[in-house]
């Protein structure tokens, strides 16, 4: 019998999810391995991958690890619900003028509930992830009292944190996750790692591409998922600001709003995807300052500090990841969560997440979306 309980560690063969496996490990924990593999790369054209995860090599350091350490470790292929939700969720949003996130939607509507339906299995109390963030348990108050809830917070190395693409994860998932790591920062992990007597995990680079897109072409993979339809979108126009016609591209579905580079034409001026109309295969280019705004428009909105919004509230509301974020005032207006910010943003791309935070804890997110139509 361990001390702490069984636990079951999503393990991607990287040097943050092995460190996560070994410290629980020492910790009295027991711990349960597993990989999932989400992608089959040798049937897709990709081959192998130097610094990504779940590639053969990938799973193979995960198990060694674990073999090395005398815990039980598996694999699980959730490469169907992988492609259903995801891929397809991928390229629906480009067919629709948005910009997606997958890693958002992989990590709270995939990998979360694959991992709490393996851990509901082997009666394992916890799951634990090699994400760079905090959880805790808190009680606020709300309008029907006090209540406990679940929160995410940044992790301690704000340069990695990942909290952001975990606005999704809801209260009973939340209830049951650790992540053991999100106390240290990454030179003290890459450190406990070659301490551990593994330096090749220590060494490992990260993975910033795509999974499933290791050599970031996405315009490629789009094409090759339907040619036909991308065959049909060719000679869509490029507009400006004003309407007047500037030139023609090959699909609305390659531009993503604030793109500068790769816009195929050249119009003596830097110039910006400040819009996307797909319902008319048509690209808005305008200037910088015409890519910033004061409002933004949330849909599918998921709330962790509070069990719901009301009246209004003070964020600092980032619209990416790499976003240091903008005080904004947030309320809801209808279904969706209005943002007021109290300075011009650029970029915001309708399909990436809108994450609010309440100093270094997350308040909620959701997907940004056009302005609703006025009923």
């Amino acid at each position: 019998m361990s001390k702490h309980g069984r636990v079951l560690v999503a393990m991607s063969g990287g040097v943050d999810s092995s460190v996560t496996a070994l410290m629980l490990h020492d910790q009295g924990y027991e711990v349960i391995g597993v990989t999932m593999k989400t992608w089959d790369y040798a049937a897709n054209g990709t081959g192998k991958r130097i610094t990504g995860c779940c590639d053969l090599d990938s799973i193979n350091d995960a198990r060694d690890l674990a073999v090395s350490r005398g815990f039980h470790h598996m694999i699980i292929d959730i490469r169907e619900e992988f492609g259903a939700s995801i891929i397809g969720n991928f390229t629906s949003e480009y067919m629709a003028g948005r910009t997606p996130n997958p890693c958002v939607l992989c990590n709270t509507f995939i990998k979360w509930e694959a991992l709490l339906k393996r851990a509901d299995m082997l009666d394992c109390e916890l799951i634990a992830t090699g994400h760079y963030a905090k959880v805790r348990e808190e009680e606020v108050i709300t309008s029907q009292g006090a209540e406990k809830r679940f929160i995410v917070s940044k992790g301690a190395d704000h340069t990695k944190d990942q909290s952001y693409v975990l606005w999704g994860l809801a209260q009973k998932n939340l209830a049951r996750t650790r992540f053991p790591i999100g106390g240290f920062r990454k030179s003290e992990i890459r450190e406990m790692a070659a301490k551990s007597g593994f330096p090749q995990l220590a060494s490992k680079g990260d993975s910033y591409e795509i999974c499933f897109i290791p050599d970031n072409d996405y315009r490629g993979f789009l094409k090759r998922k339907d040619p036909v339809a991308f065959d049909k979108l060719a000679h869509g126009k490029f507009v400006g600001t004003d309407g007047a016609t500037l030139g023609e591209h090959d699909g609305y579905p390659f531009f993503t709003i604030g793109q500068r580079k790769g816009l195929g034409i050249a119009l003596g001026t830097p110039m910006y995807v400040t819009e996307i109309i797909p319902e008319t295969n048509t690209v808005v280019l305008g200037h910088k300052e015409d890519l910033e705004k004061h409002t933004a428009w949330v849909r599918q909105p998921n709330f962790q500090k509070v069990p719901e919004l009301r009246g209004e509230m003070e964020t600092v509301t980032k619209i990416r990841y790499k976003d240091k974020g903008t005080p904004a005032t947030i309320s809801m207006d209808g279904t969706h969560v209005r943002v007021d910010f109290h300075a011009k943003v650029s970029g915001i791309a309708p399909g990436q997440s809108a994450v609010f935070y309440d100093g270094d804890d997350v308040v909620g997110g959701g997907f940004i979306d056009r302005e609703p139509k006025q009923p």
